[in-house]
């Protein structure tokens, strides 16, 4: 349930980029190179139980889980995160939110219609608003409010602190039409994602000043539009809880209130079986003890086969009574414990059983991707071939099958940056770098000059990778130089000379981390273990990069790689993308471990007596021995993952990669990091060769997408402007195509231009799409129109119970 996703570049200050014709993306064959087409992608459909409003009883509290209070109800803001996108979505006006096939819909609740009137000399787009539309304080929905978040969120007022301003910018005035109920908004240049604006709209109280834009809307709302008011926020219990709106025109909403409530992940299943909640995004382990409890209905009070003691033989069970019930009193009172202990966890477990078959798990697909993210800034992976040749390593399929096929979910490799199966544009792009082919990809590496031997060869100037590989071939030139007219004096005093080669390898290690971020990833047991044997200093993916006792054994702190020239500046996230900043909690969940290829879980401690004397060479299996190299190093990547309970999904597809790129000779440094700091201190901040995180959907594409694939620009201090691009890889190219698609009306063409970007983003090989994430909800069985919604965003007002037993729901017997 708990999902590692990054935030959206919605938000982003959208920079002026003069269309460029050179530094253009060299891509082999890319017309006819896809492997799928609009007309064949399917999407999966929403799993809610629908039910027609008038057969949903009306009143009742419906009970939502979400990861936290919300930070701030301003969705425009930078620590907008997705309980915020959530909650204000009951609250505030949508104009053109997703249908369940992942296209923008005109809402009727707040507009008659809108369109683009005139496009020369200027594009204009006339909004007609509903003319029942009012606010809860009972002042009609008009220009005023238009014209205040315009104003708030064009970037020309510093004094907002907001984390949008795409699409704003582009307005140059808004006035009212022939009446009170029409917006008239003139675009200085044109813009295709024109309704992603104004969504959500808020009320000219709260975007008319920026103090009541910073910090009035952050802990209230006092004035909204949608079937629910703000009635309350309560830290102390952990709630938000929404009232019917008693001016709202709509369809009346059929609850009297909605809860949500912050659960965290590890207490989903109790706060289900405890009547905490009605709806709760959950893992498969879960929703695997939802499906054996409603199974273990008709039992007829038969101990469970499954949960505490269900492993327990007869035999087993026989010799702790024995225990519990001989001669040795102190034996004895041990067997008496652990039985009580045991049964009184079968008790807790049958009891949360047969609470649980009261809910049922609604699944689809999650509007998001799981990616692998291939850093391209410096080391290996600055080499376009070395990118391309991990991609084509991996079988895609296999890692699809793993994570959905269990969950009954299609498991289909995602073929698209920019859009999801199921959505208009979607096609399957992924030809532009080509199937899964291992020789492919081993000579790949082999042009790179990535060789068998290559980690015993003596360091040589080398043409291909980063400028920061050529300076460390270098200065490793220079230290064999050293090295060989110091031969002579070996015989007088070897000991001596070793201790100066491996002051001399440290030193030398400081400076190509000050040159490069390539070298950063190099251990200090790396740079010991050269002098020994290129085969030893290969260490195996499953105990990482290190010497045995030495200073960075697992449990010590990774080095810092802040502070210097590689230094990286990341503009906030954006409002949607912030949404997803929680869901990056939520990326687990799908997998178990069973099976998983061990990995260095780098956390503090360790057992006593783990760690052999400094200089022991941490063992290695045969595989690494044959692990290729260049220049006297080993092609060895490090490969970030989260360390969380909820983050099981990710470890397991992340082993499964390890073990892929191991059979082309590409070793992998698996480094577990806690779930708090695994985007700031090692997505964002670029500390991480290879990395698995997600994006969510978008209906704007060309808005949305362009800060996550731009080109990094160095800043005025010679750092690197990345915006949201972690992976550090773009080109000139691909940027103009996005400034193209965001300027075209015509939806057609400006589909065209996103696919084109999309071939182009395959072949630069810095992100690689691998599957849809699954999305499993438990859910009260008497609710309707709630759970899995795809694409969809909820109707609120349609969500309630199916019957008048919905007052006695678990969650009202709580009240």
């Amino acid at each position: 349930m708990s999902h590692v996703g990054v935030p959206r570049g919605t938000v982003r200050k959208r920079r002026s980029l003069a269309l460029l014709t050179t530094g253009v993306l060299t891509i082999p064959v890319l017309a006819g190179c896809s492997s799928g087409g609009e007309e064949t992608a399917r999407g999966v459909p929403q799993d809610i139980a629908p039910a027609a409003r008038e057969t949903v009883a009306d009143g009742s509290t419906a009970n939502w889980a979400v990861d936290a209070l919300p930070a701030t109800f301003n969705a425009f803001q930078a620590d907008a995160d997705s309980a915020t996108t959530r909650i204000t979505g009951a609250l505030l006006p949508t104009l053109f939110p997703m249908d369940r096939t992942g296209q923008p819909k005109l809402n009727p609740d707040y507009l008659e219609s809108a369109k683009v009137i005139e496009r020369e000399p200027r594009q204009v787009v006339l909004y007609k608003l509903n003319q029942q539309a009012v606010w809860s304080d009972g002042r009609e929905i008009g220009a005023p409010d238009f014209v205040a978040q315009w104003r708030a969120l064009r970037g020309k007022d510093s004094a907002f602190w907001t984390a949008r301003n795409s699409g704003y910018e582009r307005i140059e005035k808004i006035e009212r039409g022939a009446d009170d109920l029409q917006v008239r908004v003139t675009f200085s240049k044109p813009y295709a994602d024109w309704r992603s604006l104004f969504s959500p709209l808020y009320p000219k109280e709260i975007t008319g000043s920026p103090d009541a834009f910073n910090d009035g809307a952050r802990t209230a709302l006092k004035t909204t539009a949608g079937p629910f008011v703000l009635k309350s926020m309560s830290k102390s219990e952990g709630t938000v809880t929404l009232a019917r709106n008693p001016r709202w025109w709509g369809d009346k909403a059929k609850l009297d209130t909605l809860v949500f409530r912050a659960v965290a992940a590890k207490d989903r299943t109790q706060a289900l079986s405890d009547g905490t909640v009605d709806i709760a995004d959950i893992d498969p382990a879960t929703a695997d003890r939802i499906t054996l409890a409603r199974r273990d209905r008709g039992s007829n009070g038969q101990p469970l086969n499954h949960g505490p003691g269900s492993e327990i033989t007869p035999a087993q069970a026989l010799r702790s009574w024995a225990q519990a019930h001989g001669s040795d009193e102190d034996a004895a009172e041990i067997a008496q414990a652990a039985r009580e202990k045991n049964r009184k966890a079968v008790v807790a477990y049958a009891t949360e059983q047969k609470a649980l078959r009261d809910f049922a798990v609604r699944k689809s697909l999650e509007p998001a991707y799981t990616q692998l993210a291939l850093n391209g800034e410096s080391g290996p992976l600055a080499d376009d071939r070395v990118r391309r040749a991990v991609a084509r390593a991996l079988d895609r399929q296999e890692l699809a099958q793993t994570v959905l096929g269990p969950l009954g979910l299609p498991a289909k490799p995602l073929g698209s940056h920019l859009a999801l199966a199921g959505q208009p544009g979607y096609k399957d792009g992924s030809g532009a770098l080509g199937e899964q082919n291992t020789k492919e990809a081993q000579a790949l590496l082999a042009d790179a000059g990535w060789t068998r031997g290559g980690a015993a060869e003596p360091p040589k100037d080398t043409k291909a990778g980063s400028e920061a590989e050529k300076k460390g071939g270098k200065d490793d030139e220079a230290e064999a130089e050293k090295k060989t007219a110091g031969e002579a004096e070996e015989d007088k005093d070897a000991k001596s000379e070793k201790t100066e080669k491996s002051e001399k390898s440290e030193k030398d290690g400081k400076k190509a981390e000050e040159d490069s971020t390539e070298d950063s990833a190099d251990s200090a047991a790396e740079r010991k273990k050269a002098d020994q044997d290129s085969e030893d200093s290969a260490a195996s993916r499953d105990e990482g990069l290190y010497i045995v006792g030495d200073d960075n054994k697992p449990g010590a702190p990774a080095p810092a790689t802040v502070g210097s020239a590689s230094a990286v500046h990341v503009l906030p996230p954006a409002r949607t993308a912030a949404a997803q900043g929680t869901v990056l909690l939520r990326q687990a969940g799908v997998l178990g471990e069973g099976g998983a290829v061990a990995a260095t879980d780098k956390q503090p401690g360790g057992a006593a007596g783990a760690y052999a004397p400094v200089g022991t060479a941490a063992p290695a299996p045969a595989a690494a021995k044959a692990q290729l190299g260049k220049d006297g190093k080993t092609l060895t990547l490090r490969f970030v993952l989260p360390s969380g309970p909820g983050s099981q999904s990710l470890r397991s597809v992340g082993d499964k990669i390890a073990a892929m790129l191991e059979k082309i000779g590409v070793g992998t440094e698996i480094t577990k990091v806690p779930d708090e700091s695994y985007f700031k201190d090692h997505i964002a901040s670029g500390a991480y060769d290879l990395a698995l995180y997600s994006w969510p959907a978008t209906a704007y594409p060309a808005t949305d997408g362009r800060p996550i694939y731009a080109k990094p620009e160095p800043a005025t201090d010679g750092s690197l402007l990345v915006e949201q691009n972690y992976t550090r890889v773009g080109t000139d190219h691909i940027d103009q195509l996005f400034d193209k698609a965001a300027g075209e009306l015509d939806e057609k063409a400006a589909r065209e231009l996103m696919k084109q970007a999309d071939a182009r983003i395959w072949a630069a090989a810095g992100s690689i799409p691998l599957f849809q994430r699954p999305q499993l909800v438990a859910v009260d069985k008497k609710l309707a129109n709630v759970g899995a919604f795809g694409f969809a965003a909820p109707r609120y007002q349609d969500i309630g119970f199916k019957n008048r037993q919905a007052a006695g729901s678990p969650a009202d017997r709580k009240k």
